[in-house]
């Protein structure tokens, strides 16, 4: 009969602990390193075969040389100016250009005046008979940009400590995979779910580990949070094809076609798009649900899987109800600018019904149904998950391991 207590456990042996880890470890390292080796090799082709059209560079306003307010065809005033620019990088560093946007069409000028001082993005597009154009594009912000990033950092680093910054480092992974694999293996015509699946793979291996630390808690999250992303693809896959959606409802799928590059699976870009949306909230709730596991746990470990599954999941229910809505208002608020239209153009007299079937609409609806699914169904799965691993006493080997260490 099991000793009542945690304390009179009988601590495992190092065979136990060296067994038992090698279990849980050993496949996600294998796996990892097999992916970086097939992979990695091949993340360069797409940049390599794209030859741009245009060429942008940064550059600053010297001097503005004319002005005139006009009135567009809505009523609402623009500026039409004549600037001295400076190139302020590449082989336009220093040198002078002279613009005009009296000579660019009405969407492009459609900018706000531009002053003395101010950094802008300038294209350089030359026609058939070479003849250079300039245009301003936009306001140069990525310095801006930088100086939020460096305050979020820090602030994460401040609140969260030693913590926050393997957080940091996870994120910096994360972005690192979505641009050197990701992106590249779909613009070089690769499948775009298979490519998601394994780069999300890779970045749940990586980050999870990293932040949460190589122990059976972090392995019992990622196999909860791998399992739930799977869920989550299959749900994606049915119900697009139930729903027929095409992938085209934004317009910038129509110019992704239009680039001249390998043929792209716009549809499994779509797919791809909600598989990768659902992993950074599937990895949070699977986390927080093997730390409540583990510590009803810790607190008793006289009660069976059984029992510490229902206690972990009246947690998990308030979880996910939180969860839920939180990812249902970050995708009404990505698509809030679409529903304004909808409902401010009194000319399309569309009904509700219509407005709800219109694809922009349609793709949110599908991709915030479908990730809710696949956060609910995480819960349980987690929970049951952790259930058995403690049975098998895998958690109580932490601990058991922290003592032989010390």
């Amino acid at each position: 009969m099991r000793k009542s207590g945690h304390k009179n456990e009988q601590p495992p042996t190092k065979e136990e602990i060296k067994s038992n880890y090698n279990f849980v470890y050993r496949p996600f390292l294998l796996a990892l390193v097999s992916l970086v080796v097939l992979v990695v090799p091949k993340t360069v082709s797409a940049a390599e075969n794209f030859t741009p059209t245009e060429k942008s560079f940064l550059a600053k306003v010297m001097a503005v040389v004319g002005e005139q307010k006009k009135i567009d065809g809505n009523g609402k005033e623009y500026a039409v100016q004549a600037l001295k620019l400076k190139g302020l990088e590449g082989e336009w560093k220093d040198k002078e250009i002279n613009y005009n946007s009296q000579n660019l069409s009405a969407d492009i000028i459609g900018l706000p005046a531009f002053k003395v001082g101010d950094k802008v993005v300038v294209n350089r597009n030359v026609d058939k008979e070479d003849r250079e154009t300039f245009y301003i594009t936009d306001y140069a912000r990525t310095g801006r940009l930088y100086f939020l990033l460096a305050l979020f950092f820090g602030l994460v680093i401040l609140i969260g400590k030693k913590q926050g910054g393997k957080a940091i480092i996870g994120l910096v992974f994360t972005f690192f995979v979505l641009m050197k694999f990701i992106i590249p293996q779909i613009l070089d015509g690769a499948n775009p779910i298979m490519i998601s699946i394994i780069g999300s793979f890779v970045i749940l291996v990586v980050s999870l580990y990293l932040v949460h630390g190589f122990n059976a808690k972090t392995s019992v999250a990622l196999a909860g949070t791998f399992l739930s992303l799977a869920f989550t693809g299959i749900l994606s896959f049915v119900f697009v094809q139930f729903t027929r959606l095409t992938g085209f409802g934004d317009e910038s799928a129509a110019f992704l076609v239009n680039t001249g590059q390998n043929v792209l699976n716009i549809k499994g870009i779509l797919l791809a798009g909600m598989i990768i949306g659902a992993l950074g909230v599937l990895d949070d709730i699977t986390i927080s649900q093997a730390s409540v596991v583990e510590q009803i746990y810790r607190a008793n470990a006289n009660l069976s899987p059984r029992e510490i599954y229902q206690r972990a999941m009246k947690v998990g229910v308030d979880h996910v109800s939180s969860i839920v809505n939180t990812l249902v208002l970050a995708y009404a608020g990505a698509s809030l600018p679409v529903l304004l239209l909808f409902s401010l153009d009194s000319s399309l007299s569309l009904s509700t019904a219509q407005i709800i079937n219109n694809e922009i609409i349609a793709t949110e609806i599908v991709r915030t149904i479908v990730g809710s699914m696949g956060l609910v169904v995480a819960v349980p799965l987690t929970s049951l998950i952790a259930a058995y691993f403690l049975k098998n006493k895998i958690l109580r080997l932490d601990s058991g391991a922290a003592e032989h260490i010390h």
